[in-house]
């Protein structure tokens, strides 16, 4: 399968590593919009180097000044240029706020934990976490707690802390560290044409760090980004994950390309199927469309190629966070 635009990417060396697909496979795959270009026939020759491999990028060192208790212990080196907070200052429900506090990637200035709440298992862990790195922790009624949450069922637990700061699409392909000797694994992004819905953003962003993700690409425009509801759906994926904010999602896209990363859209209509990709350790994006219209034009002709899950139920399509779950598992699955 010939990646769209191969002409413009063609210092890259062939070899290693390969996507392939046959014809059209079935349904499915994001949600995604059927309609516009693909790949031809035959399988594509692999990039060369990104310049360095990178490991899961961390954002400590770009914290505002003053965060310094529950600091430490992000995943990786940040340029100097000043960067936009994500927002997630207010962490609800017990996995999330538990993982805030053991990821020490950003200051926590304080833990609500309503009365009543059962103190055993995870919420006695927090209030250890809590306690181990001087965070204060406030116990109030309920009623107190539930009239600040802003998500439906923060669980009885919500942190207030500093925002998470975005890292720069350079952080995320640009050289991985070295862990004794070693580079880091080769990048393996998500990057998120439009996704709307919180709680789809939330559930994607956990799958992607379980999936084991080195960052995310969201759009700056018309597209969900970090709210309590993300963050509760998350489930302390916000805490491992640097997530690059870009302009377009297309231009992005031909970055990664010329950078050497693999990009993988997901498409319905995608004339290969996910499980007929051979990716290796190559960078790869996994590239996904927003709910209802899937990929773009434009992402979808950027990326290198186009593949879809194949299905054999009645309906037509699976939801973008289930299409996606599939999609970061499979590669992950062939990358090991």
């Amino acid at each position: 399968m010939t990646p769209p635009g191969q002409g413009r990417r063609s210092k890259r060396e062939s070899g290693t590593s390969r996507a392939t697909g046959g014809g059209a496979a079935g349904r499915g795959g994001a949600g995604a919009a059927r309609g516009g270009a693909g790949g031809g026939a035959g399988r594509p020759a692999a990039r060369g180097g990104a310049g360095g491999a990178s490991g899961r990028q961390g954002a400590a060192g770009r914290r505002r000044a003053g965060a310094d208790r529950g600091s430490g212990g992000g995943r990786g080196a940040t340029g100097a240029a000043a960067r936009h907070d994500l927002g997630g200052e207010q962490v609800e429900g017990r996995r999330a706020v538990r993982e805030l506090l053991a990821a020490r990637r950003r200051a926590v200035h304080e833990v609500w934990v309503a009365d009543g709440v059962a103190q055993a298992g995870i919420v006695d862990e927090i209030v250890a976490l809590a306690e181990t790195v001087g965070v204060p922790v406030r116990h109030v009624v309920r009623g107190r707690l539930d009239a600040m949450a802003r998500t439906d069922a923060p669980q009885g637990v919500l942190a207030l802390a500093a925002p998470l700061t975005e890292a720069s699409l350079e952080d995320l392909v640009g050289l991985g560290e070295r862990d004794g000797g070693a580079r880091a694994a080769a990048p393996f992004l998500l990057v998120l044409d439009g996704v709307t819905d919180p709680h789809n953003l939330g559930a994607l962003l956990r799958s992607a760090e379980c999936a084991g993700a080195t960052g995310v690409v969201l759009p700056r425009h018309r597209a969900a980004h970090v709210t309590p509801t993300v963050t509760k759906a998350a489930a302390g994926a916000l805490e491992h994950l640097p997530i690059a904010v870009v302009a377009g999602i297309p231009s992005a896209l031909q970055t990664l390309g010329d950078a050497g990363v693999w990009t993988v859209g997901l498409d319905a209509a995608g004339p290969g199927r996910l499980w007929d990709l051979d990716l290796a350790s190559q960078p790869v994006a996994v590239v996904l469309g927003a709910e209802g219209r899937g990929l773009s034009r434009l992402a979808r002709a950027r990326c290198d190629v186009v593949v879809a899950i194949p299905q054999t139920g009645a309906i037509d399509s699976l939801n973008v966070s289930a299409a996606g779950a599939l999609a970061l598992f499979e590669v992950a699955r062939r990358r090991a």
